[in-house]
């Protein structure tokens, strides 16, 4: 690093030294030596601890992978004992949190959750903001509402009498009235603050359930600007006015039914971004730092004007009580910090070493929230005092350990509240999984929640078990033994822990950005398993999930499923392998999956290696957007490096297919501002060179983790991109990031 200044012992990229110095601590009575000597001596504190981790994890996989060649898949019981022996499983404990000072959307409101790349503000102000969303947008914009006439142009009347009839349905649903339909409703009333009378064809009525009638926004007389009603903790605001295109086409002048939608939200700094140096940390830190002090913009063209995002303020409405009542502008922001195994090249120690990078997003995180917690923000992320740090990658509880020992440090640094900061743990690696209770119990006064992060979880388990035998095919993993306990027993596990009311219990990504309608019809069922969050890709997908929360009282779903059996984690060992070696499989099923995966990886790297981009959607085989991340990767990644190993398919093969997919990307994204096909010049393009990469090196790679690769040739490609480069990222985030504007 020939332009890195050393400060306080460490070799620091001027961009963030810079950042640090005029940006992060311009507000705060801190001074950037402070900084650096702290960050100096947290990882100086842990880098020795987290290398032992990471070492023990090595030496487990590697007696994993010895027995699994004596004994292929074997049999579980044999294999239960074989890892208790070596220490990968632990006795089961009985834990009980015991967390304090939790805000009401972790502990009492279930609801969406998403998750948003800290390196587009634009999208991440979106998210923030989506705590709010237009049901009648919502169900007009997408297929939600299958169509039933060819839209016409502008405002579509017709379409918007599809929607008004549908909200009206769904205000039956969710908000029956005492006598007729929604749709009946000529005027909504509010002759006294706590009384909410409905004026239909046949006379007056009021709801089936008054208490369900929150607030209203006062009006014109006893006519109300808007009506707030209230279902299972979540709102939704009636917006009346008559005056709009909408309102005057609907039957009592509603012009919206703006819901409570994205009730908390992740801003990720790990598995959707691409951040491999200085600069691109700061475009992520950047982000969160403007998000917590409340001065976050985003100015950006569309529909030729400029258009700037910014923070939205709270709403106030008249409480049925008589009294104001003031709700929550935006979700509740949680961070993402990266996992124990990345480092930095951005800052390194006087020794040359880099950086656990763990280390300074922590103390990042938690210096941007000082504005928050000491009041110096234009608008409150937490009401308790709290700072919600996700941890990902975590193997076992004695990482766990580490991570709540990280961020003691960082309070006591920082001198706030012990437990101030709390932890998110990502279920999301098996030998968390398989110890889900002692990793609860090691963090029982800081988790905030557990959540199954499925698709990372999928890639964990193919290389856990990558010498038991080929695995099932991508597809085929969700219905495999290991799966369905998993989900069953996370919710179990959290249950019996004391979650309920405490903490969330999470649900995996909707990767689906367009489908709205099958989302609908599908992922209802994660909050009747118990869950009280789920993930969603867009603010759109969070108005549309929030409908599942009206639906299903989830307290009450949880209040059910403690007493149910608790899942034998002993399905968890039961490895996804083919039988017969994969015998049984058509050389058409073999190239397919080949194909399918190949293509996967491909057009999610090439956008990840050739413009920065983290998260993305890519279109299948089919045509069918996908949403994806590194999670996604990992398993295409380590399904064709297991098939390779056991010989279903053949080195030659691999290079011949990934050849033929580069030219079906490159296709795909032909109309691409910016795009650098990779067919025209595979051994020169950094792109496909990754793609091979993360393939070969699939087996040895430590985890089965993609970052050492991704980020390896970002770095090539960045040194050689020129400097139209963040122009050309910046067209394509626009159109191909799976969480567009509304």
């Amino acid at each position: 690093m020939s332009d890195a200044t050393a400060t306080g012992g460490l070799q620091v990229d001027p961009a963030l030294r810079d950042f640090v110095a005029d940006e992060l601590l311009a507000g705060l009575d801190r001074e950037p030596a402070w900084f650096w000597s702290t960050l100096a001596e947290l990882n100086e504190r842990f880098a020795g601890r987290v290398g032992q981790l990471l070492r023990r994890r090595d030496e487990l996989q590697q007696q994993i992978d010895d027995w699994h060649r004596e004994h292929g898949a074997g049999d579980v019981g044999a294999l239960e004992t074989f890892l208790t022996e070596i220490g990968y499983l632990l006795p089961v404990e009985d834990p009980t949190v015991r967390v304090t000072r939790v805000d009401r959307e972790i502990a009492e409101v279930p609801g969406p959750q998403l998750v948003v790349p800290a390196t587009v503000p634009r999208y991440a102000l979106n998210a923030a903001n989506a705590r709010w969303g237009s049901l009648f947008d919502a169900l007009y914009g997408t297929d939600a509402l299958p169509s039933d006439h060819e839209p016409a142009p502008g405002y579509d009347e017709r379409r918007g009498a599809q929607v008004i009839a549908e909200a009206d349905r769904l205000l039956d649903r969710f908000f029956p009235l005492a006598e007729g339909s929604h749709a009946d409703v000529v005027a909504y009333r509010v002759p006294s603050p706590g009384e909410l009378a409905v004026e239909t064809s046949a006379g007056r009525t009021g709801l089936a359930d008054p208490a369900q009638f929150a607030g209203h926004r006062p009006g014109d007389g006893d006519r109300p600007a808007a009506v707030l009603l209230r279902r299972n903790g979540l709102h939704l605001e009636l917006t009346i006015d008559p005056s709009t295109r909408v309102g005057a086409q609907h039957h009592a002048g509603v012009s919206d039914a703006v819901l409570e939608s994205a009730v908390s939200t992740i801003v990720d700094l790990e598995d959707s971004v691409a951040t491999v140096d200085g600069p691109d940390k700061v475009g992520a830190y950047r982000t969160w730092l403007g998000l917590r002090t409340g001065e976050l913009t985003a100015t950006f063209g569309k529909g030729g004007r400029t258009v700037t995002r910014e923070v939205h303020g709270d709403r106030t409405y008249v409480g049925a009580d008589g009294e104001e009542l003031t709700l929550p502008g935006r979700s509740l922001l949680l961070v993402r910090n990266v996992g124990h195994h990345m480092r930095l090249d951005a800052v390194r120690t006087a020794d040359g070493e880099p950086l656990l990078e763990e280390v300074l997003d922590a103390l990042v995180s938690a210096v941007a929230a000082l504005y928050d917690l000491r009041g110096r923000s234009r608008f409150t992320n937490t009401r308790t005092g709290s700072v919600y740090i996700v941890k990902p990658k975590m193997h076992g509880p004695d990482e766990v350990s580490l991570s709540v020992e990280l961020l003691a440090a960082v309070e006591q640094a920082l001198g706030l509240e012990p437990t101030t900061l709390k932890i998110g743990i990502m279920d999301e690696e098996k030998r968390t999984s398989t110890n889900l209770e002692a990793c609860i119990a090691r963090a029982a006064d800081r988790v905030i929640f557990v959540n199954t992060g499925f698709l990372d979880r999928t890639g964990d388990e193919i290389h856990t078990d990558f010498e038991a035998g080929p695995v099932v095919r991508k597809d085929d993993q969700r219905s495999q033994t290991w799966l369905t306990t998993y989900e069953d027993r996370n919710v179990d596990v959290a249950l019996r822990a004391g979650f309920a009311g405490q903490a969330q219990i999470g649900k995996g990504m909707w990767a689906k950005p367009a489908a709205m309608r099958e989302m609908l019809d599908t992922k209802g069922g994660h909050p009747r398993a118990g869950a009280n969050t789920a993930w969603v890709p867009s603010p759109t997908a969070a108005t549309l999930h929030a409908l599942h929360y009206l639906e299903t009282d989830v307290l009450a779903v949880q209040e059910e499923l403690r007493n149910r059996p608790l899942a034998d984690r002993r399905g968890l060992l039961v490895p996804p392998v083919l039988p017969n070696g994969g015998a049984d499989l058509s050389e058409e099923e073999k190239r397919h999956e080949l194909e399918t995966n190949a293509q996967s990886i491909l057009g999610y790297v090439v956008r990840w290696v050739g413009l920065g981009i983290g998260c993305s959607t890519v279109p299948t085989l089919e045509g069918v957007g996908l949403m994806e991340d590194r999670a996604t990767l990992r398993i295409s990644s380590q399904q064709i490096a297991n098939w390779l190993h056991h010989g279903l398919v053949e080195e030659g093969q691999v290079r011949e297919t990934f050849a033929r997919m580069a030219a079906v990307v490159d296709e795909q994204n032909a109309d691409e501002p910016g795009y650098r096909p990779m067919s025209a010049d595979l051994d020169g393009s950094p792109s496909f060179q990754a793609a091979l990469d993360l393939v070969f090196s699939g087996r040895q790679e430590p985890n089965g983790y993609t970052e050492r690769a991704l980020t390896t040739w970002r770095q090539r490609a960045k040194a050689t991109d020129g400097d139209d480069e963040s122009q050309a990222r910046e067209a394509v985030v626009a159109d191909r990031a799976p969480s567009p504007a509304p």
